[in-house]
Order: C-alpha cells, then sequence, then structure tokens
C-alpha cells in the first residue's frame, strides 16, 4: 500500500514538473514571437525613413556625398526579413497543435514575404553603385538617372509584393486560427481579420492605378494589420497565450493518467 502510495505521489510531482516546463517554454515561445513581431516594426518603419533621400530624389543617382543611410537602410530590411521569418518560426509549435496546416501556410508566406523583400534591397544596392560611379568616364548622367528610376520603381514593386498582397494573406491565416483557437482575446485577431483582407484589396487597386502612391486610402488600409501585429506583440511579451492553449495539453492528460490510477 505504502509502495503505491509512494508511486502516485511521485508520478504527481513529475505531472507537475512538466506541467511547470512545458509552461515555461511556451511563455518563452511567446515572448520571443511578440519581440519578433516588435522588430519587424521598428526596422521596417526605420528603412522607409531611411530611403527617404533615395526614393524621392529622382537625381539621387547623380549626387555626392555619403551613402550610409542607404546603406544602414538596406541592413535594416534584412533584419526585417530575418524577423518575419523568426515569427512564423516561434509560432509554429503552437500553432501546429491547432492546425498543421495552417501553421505550415504562415511558415511558407512568412518566408515568401521576407524574401520578397530581401529582394527589394538589391536595386537600391544598384543604386547606390551607380551613384559612385557617376561621372567617370564613359558614364552618361541620363542614362544613369533613367536606370535609377526603375531600380526604384523595382523596389515599390516589391513592397506591393511581400508587405502588401503577401502579408494581408498570411495575416489572414494567423489571425483566423488566433481567433478560433483562443490562444489570445479575440478583438487581437479580429483586428487581423479586417486589417489582412483590407491591405490586399487596397494593394491590388493600388498596382492597378487605382490609388496614387503613400495616398490617405493606403494609409488608412495599414492602421488594423499595424494594431493586430503590435496589441499581439504587447500580448504575448506580457501574458503570453491564454491558459486554455493546447500547450498544457501533455500535462493535463498526465495528471488525468495519475489521477486514475489513484
Amino acid at each position: 500500500m505504502n509502495t503505491t502510495m509512494q508511486t502516485t505521489t511521485n508520478m504527481r510531482i513529475n505531472a507537475n514538473r512538466q506541467a511547470a516546463t512545458i509552461g515555461t517554454s511556451t511563455r518563452k515561445i511567446a515572448a520571443a514571437a511578440g519581440l519578433l513581431y516588435l522588430i519587424t516594426h521598428v526596422t521596417s518603419i526605420g528603412a522607409v525613413m531611411l530611403y527617404d533621400p533615395i526614393l524621392k530624389n529622382t537625381d539621387y543617382v547623380l549626387g555626392t556625398g555619403s551613402d550610409a543611410q542607404v546603406l544602414v537602410g538596406t541592413l535594416f530590411d534584412i533584419i526585417l526579413a530575418l524577423a518575419i521569418v523568426g515569427t512564423a518560426v516561434a509560432l509554429f509549435p503552437i500553432a501546429k497543435r491547432q492546425d498543421e496546416g495552417i501553421a505550415l501556410g504562415y511558415v511558407g508566406l512568412r518566408t515568401l514575404e521576407a524574401g520578397i523583400i530581401a529582394i527589394g534591397v538589391i536595386p537600391l544596392l544598384a543604386v547606390v553603385t551607380l551613384r559612385q560611379l557617376a561621372g567617370t568616364a564613359g558614364t552618361d548622367a541620363e542614362t544613369l538617372v533613367t536606370v535609377s528610376k526603375a531600380l526604384v520603381t523595382f523596389y515599390n514593386w516589391t513592397t506591393l509584393l511581400g508587405p502588401g498582397l503577401v502579408c494581408g494573406v498570411n495575416t489572414v491565416l494567423m489571425a483566423y486560427l488566433m481567433f478560433t483557437s483562443r490562444l489570445v482575446p479575440r478583438f487581437i485577431p479580429i483586428l487581423g481579420l479586417v486589417g489582412g483582407p483590407l491591405i490586399f484589396v487596397i494593394t491590388v487597386a493600388k498596382m492597378f492605378g487605382m490609388f496614387e502612391p503613400m495616398s490617405a486610402w493606403l494609409g488608412i488600409a495599414v492602421i488594423p494589420i499595424f494594431a493586430w501585429e503590435v496589441t499581439l506583440a504587447i500580448r504575448l511579451i506580457t501574458k503570453g497565450f491564454k491558459s486554455s492553449e493546447p500547450a498544457s495539453e501533455p500535462a493535463l492528460t498526465a495528471t488525468n493518467e495519475v489521477l486514475s490510477a489513484v
């Protein structure tokens, strides 16, 4: 009898330890994902601000001075791309317990979004290189400006395809998973379910020339998706996932087995 009671006690202790370990691991995953989401916003906003001279000055390629500002912007975009992939990888262990297909789709689409952003860095680096060649023998100012404009346009297209179209789709995927699983308060994924389709539609309209670049409509469309990612990030960093998340299921199963054995 004493042996049975001791065994049961040990099983309870082990189950509690397993639950504590899983809870700690899940909390770290949530904090890491939230931090990565915040990094994506800091770097994306920073990159746009640093790109201001090259995007708004058509004669940038003919100018002189340091290119450090643009180069730092490209570094921000590379960090942004890595952080975007990181959010999907960090959330995957939790998301796959709800719906593995959606979890895999989110990883794939976030990777695609990051890849497009990384590709967008290349034409801007090419403009910097052309700027360094300006004034050397055999270079034509008019040709340099024309090529520079084409490269900047290339970059602008990548901002539509990656942070616009692809981001809109992957936002809907993760917001839907969060909404149905109740891993976070439902008002958070609702922002994503509104913001994802909205940014997708506005981006498509912009692609077909229905809105001027940086129009008020595009600014409005960004608000819900921005709010979705920021509120999700703050929630994950400060409180993590709700206690009903499936990450605790293994520990609950172990506890039930112990209770049934008593």
